[in-house]
């Protein structure tokens, strides 16, 4: 009996390595004494509660020879339903619930001492606080401030290793608990435990990582600077949350669960995730159903970016069958961003359309809006790759007779973004033309659409807005511009040239010109010069090049048109009818030279400076 007894674990060993357990094995059971078995539990029972007292005193064999004791008592019990049995079974199974109350405390304490706290780069946070530039505001879209603008710097690259941070000393320990536990039948509790546990710490990494829970209503209430610090700590913290410590509880879940079910360890995952990953994405989607603000449109697409990129790394994490829950959450964000985003450029298409003036735009130079859109343009097209993710296939019908581009297009020229940014120019082109009414004067209507359209070929011409354009376009926009100079040109300086026409000069029956016709004509031109001057001291033409061209071509015809008039008045008129002429007035000369020292605001008016310094002496003789 003796030998039996010391050969009673191996006994047991060999029946619970094969539980599918024959009846054939009662036979073993039966041989071995009940009492030894009772006494043997006793023991178990006295090693098991001086755990408590010393922890280094635990010994999962003990509780495996308690479970293999159970089982033998429980097929005894089911062979023969004697008292005796049934009490110490239900001793046999006291004292595993005992030791499994106390496993799991412990596997709780290893699961909080296996992975080292989060140390996120709090630096990085506090210079998205601290920023107080408003880069996305009406009025942050002029010429200095759009260079500034980007969208890449919140999209960190992690190069931690994500096993680094976890005890893999300590995981030894939890993997050998819950492979007893699950042995045990107290897989329910094992997963409860490391599921408490370790959502508690991701929760916990969101705190350290600065993002507060808000409802919806709340990020609604937001004023835009707090949403804008808001949104820069999300887009940090939601990188930072998926690959590191997203990363790190699968990869934990993955070797504290690797030999158990599958449906363990992808169940766990989820619901340890679940709720801090829809914590983040409350955010996104507050954020994509905000009424749209074409100036919130560049965080909605970074929002988008940061969304989307790991989107593929959360697929692998997450798997159909378990995380189909979160991975529909996910694409019902993006869904409604991608939704936001169109809809906010349809409102930003409204806006340009529905921007009215009472008054006219003072010395007809770039207006303000026209600024604002180019800016606003040149900067979404910084987000081309995924703005042609977002904006495939919703370009017009009418797509290819609005894009003014001809023959090799680049693709591009011919992407849905394209036609999107051509379709806003067209709605300025349109409005702007509207604002030009305004002007009573035509000449000035024409300096505003010259000046315009001419800023807006800049910034096509000089940034990456040329790939969506086109040459075709930029083309098409140089004659439009250089169009409204020449209007320009006809509208202010006919009434100027007109005096030194040809006709009406002699009287009838005479050949020499009338010297009253020809004092009228130079009173006349002396007038009229200095009364475009007065109106066009004002007029600003912002564009050098453009200021030297209008500048050259209006000297040009003044020149041409007065060397002319005064070869023919020498040649037909006598000296003494020439000598009676008036000089160029005293006032024009002035207002002329003072140019040669000052620089105007529209300095086209330089340009007769060449008329008065090669001919001023002839003129006043």
């Amino acid at each position: 009996m003796q030998e039996e007894t010391v050969n009673l674990t191996d006994e047991m060993a060999e029946m619970i390595a094969d539980l599918g357990i024959q009846y054939a094995n009662l036979t073993i059971a039966e041989e071995v004494g009940i009492c030894d078995i009772e006494e043997r539990l006793k023991e178990l029972e006295k090693k098991i509660l001086r755990w408590d007292a010393d922890k280094s005193m635990m010994c999962l064999q003990d509780v495996t020879e308690v479970q293999e004791l159970g089982e033998v008592l429980g097929l005894l019990y089911s062979s023969n339903t004697d008292e005796r049995h049934c009490e110490l079974l239900k001793f046999a199974k006291s004292i595993l619930q005992m030791a499994m109350e106390m496993l799991e405390d412990e596997l709780i304490a290893l699961l909080r001492q296996c992975c080292q706290p989060a140390e996120p780069d709090i630096t990085s946070f506090h210079s998205a606080e601290d920023d107080s530039v408003d880069y996305f505001s009406s009025s942050s879209f002029d010429d200095e401030s759009v260079g500034g603008i980007s969208h890449g710097d919140t999209i960190r690259e992690s190069a931690n290793d994500v096993t680094g941070s976890i005890q893999h000393g300590l995981v030894a320990n939890i993997i050998s608990i819950a492979n007893l536990m699950f042995l045990s039948n107290y897989d329910k509790e094992c997963c409860q435990a490391y599921v408490a546990v370790r959502k508690e710490a991701l929760e916990e990494h969101l705190t350290v990582l600065q993002i507060d829970k808000f409802s919806i209503e709340e990020v609604f209430k937001m004023e835009w600077k707090q949403l804008n610090h808001m949104i820069n700590k999300w887009k940090q913290t939601m990188c930072a949350f998926i690959q590191d410590f997203l990363a790190r509880e699968r990869y934990l879940c993955n070797i504290v669960f690797g030999k158990l079910p599958r449906s363990a360890r992808e169940s766990c995952f989820v619901e340890i995730s679940k709720s801090s990953i829809l914590q983040l994405l409350g955010i996104a989607m507050a954020i994509a159903i905000a009424p749209p603000k074409p100036e919130k449109l560049f965080q909605i697409l970074n929002t988008y970016e940061v969304l989307n990129d790991p989107l593929v790394r959360m697929e692998r994490f997450f798997s159909e069958d378990y995380g189909s829950c979160v991975l529909t959450e996910c694409d019902a964000v993006l869904l409604r961003l991608t939704e936001s985003v169109s809809g906010t450029i349809e409102e930003f298409k409204h806006n340009i359309q529905s921007n009215i003036s009472s008054t006219a735009f003072a010395g007809g130079g770039v207006h303000h809006l026209t600024r604002y859109v180019m800016n606003y343009i040149k900067a979404l097209s910084t987000y081309s790759e995924t703005l042609g993710l977002i904006l495939e296939g919703q370009q017009g019908a009418d797509q290819s007779s609005s894009t003014e581009d001809g023959g090799g297009k680049t693709s591009l020229d011919q992407s849905p973004l394209s036609w999107h940014l051509k379709s806003l120019t067209t709605i300025l082109e349109t409005n702007l033309d509207r604002k030009s009414q305004l002007y009573n004067d035509v000449s000035l209507r024409n300096i505003f659409m010259m000046n315009n359209l001419c800023y807006m070929v800049d910034k096509v011409k000089l940034s990456n807005l040329r790939n969506f354009f086109g040459d075709e376009w930029i083309r098409a926009h140089i004659s439009k511009f250089y169009l409204h100079a020449r209007n320009y040109e006809r509208a202010s300086w006919t009434s100027v040239l007109s005096f030194l026409r040809a006709e009406g000069l002699h009287k009838p029956g005479s050949s020499n010109p009338s010297l009253t016709v020809l004092k009228d004509r130079f009173r006349g031109f002396n007038h009229a010069f200095e009364e475009v001057y007065k109106a066009q001291t004002a007029w600003f033409v912002p564009n050098d090049g453009l200021r030297d061209d209008l500048r050259i071509a209006v000297s040009a015809q003044l020149i041409q048109a007065y060397r002319i008039f005064e070869g023919r008045v020498n040649e037909e008129g006598d000296i003494r009818t020439v000598s009676q002429l008036p000089p160029l007035s005293v006032q024009s000369s002035r207002l002329l030279s003072k140019y040669l020292y000052t620089k105007m605001p529209l300095v086209l008016q330089c340009s007769l400076l060449m008329l008065t310094e090669s001919n001023v002496q002839e003129l006043q003789h």
